[in-house]
């Protein structure tokens, strides 16, 4: 569908999105859904949602049901039926999320003045207002896989909104070996996204932002994943099971496809860890590692809750606050990746198994840049047959 109704030149500026519907947790198969505004389940969506749960974690169901609210919401704001919408809706919305200011639910205070621009100790860009490119990848993303199910049901439209981009080029065409590879599945209206390499945690800087931990549970975590390199959602995941006390070893279970994988941590993020299970008490093996400082009471009498992302995102921010930056847990994974890979005695392949990338390419992508590929080689970094072996964390030399 090249065109649509309302394939007219609109006028983006004006366009300002209502709030319409929302998004609620749910006991049940689909642990996300959307609600229209008199509370009732958008059928279409809650029918999508319900296939894609059967493939996809509970996080990644709740990323895409609050990325369809937002293309329902621009579908009320245009005045168009979600089975009529064509590729001048998925054009025109990437257009105005170029343009447009994220939704706030209080405004901004002391983040006013750094907002979008780039913090002087680490050199890192805060975010902005406005939506940044790989959030409009991620709704492309989402809104064509939302319109790939019901083209293959038979009940939406006949072609999917969001088209990819072939540039002429017949579907699934067999490639011409004289022609370059381009991909297939690349979407037409997607940006690009800037490429940046990460940037490592200096250690004096570390050294101050570990000191700036007020508690020994958050110097644990932080110990953890630096010497491990894992998610922060895959730290704050451990149960008591999944520590390995006499190997130091922790089991994580990574994000996307759910695989468990013990991990070599280092000997001073046990000892931290120890001093905090000290603190806590008796903790059963099938219980959460981390658990709130504070006891509060949310119904079922004053105790202490697991900790989820949003505390431990509190955590930084207040020592942010006080070293005047701006790190995350991801610039945490980060630091130990790029110390792995300067590391003699680890292989390419060693990071790879360690970071849980599923190619080796994107491992070297992000963690090589070509003065390092001219000045050790590649082949020799990823073909060296000595491996980091999972049981003997000594090996890998990845203490904080």
């Amino acid at each position: 569908m090249e065109a649509s109704a309302s394939d007219a030149v609109r006028d983006l500026a004006e366009i300002r999105l209502p709030k319409w519907g929302r998004v609620v947790p749910v006991e049940g198969v689909v642990p996300w859904l959307v609600l229209d505004p008199d509370g009732a389940p958008v059928e279409p969506i809650r029918r999508y949602l319900y296939d894609f749960s059967a493939r996809n974690r509970p996080g990644s169901v709740r990323s895409y049901a609050y990325g369809l609210l937002r293309w329902w919401r621009w579908l009320q704001a245009v005045g168009v039926q979600w089975d009529k919408a064509g590729t001048a809706e998925a054009r025109d919305l990437v257009l105005w999320l170029r343009g447009a200011e994220k939704p706030r639910n209080s405004p901004r205070r002391a983040s006013a003045a750094t907002a979008g621009k780039f913090n002087p100790i680490t050199r890192k860009r805060n975010l902005g207002d406005g939506y940044e490119p790989r959030t409009v990848r991620h709704s492309n993303s989402v809104v064509r896989s939302f319109y790939e199910f019901w083209v293959e049901v038979g009940e939406g439209p006949l072609l999917n909104p969001v088209p990819l981009d072939r540039r002429g080029r017949r579907p699934h065409a067999h490639h011409n070996p004289l022609q370059p590879f381009r991909a297939e599945g690349r979407l037409r209206y997607n940006p690009k996204v800037p490429r940046a390499r990460p940037r490592e945690i200096p250690d004096e800087r570390w050294m101050d932002l570990f000191g700036a931990m007020r508690s020994n549970r958050d110097r644990a975590i932080l110990a953890l994943d630096i010497s491990c390199a894992a998610r922060a959602s895959e730290i704050l995941g451990l149960c008591g099971v999944d520590v390995d006390w006499g190997d130091q070893l922790v089991r994580v279970r990574r994000k996307g496809n759910d695989a468990e994988q013990w991990l070599p941590a280092s000997p001073e993020s046990f000892v931290w860890l120890r001093l905090y299970l000290a603190e806590l008490g008796q903790l059963d093996l099938n219980d959460p590692v981390w658990w709130t400082l504070r006891r509060r009471d949310h119904g079922d009498g004053l105790r202490r809750h697991p900790m989820n992302y949003d505390a431990l995102r509190a955590v930084l921010r207040r020592a942010n606050k006080l070293l005047g930056t701006n790190y995350t847990m991801h610039d945490l994974r980060h630091t130990a990746a790029l110390r792995m890979s300067r590391d003699e005695s680890l292989s390419m392949r060693d990071v790879q198994t360690i970071l849980g990338h599923a190619h080796l390419s994107t491992t070297a992508d992000i963690y090589l840049n070509p003065r390092e590929l001219h000045q050790t080689g590649e082949k020799p970094q990823v073909a060296r047959s000595g491996r980091c072996s999972a049981g003997s964390p000594s090996s890998c030399n990845l203490a904080a």
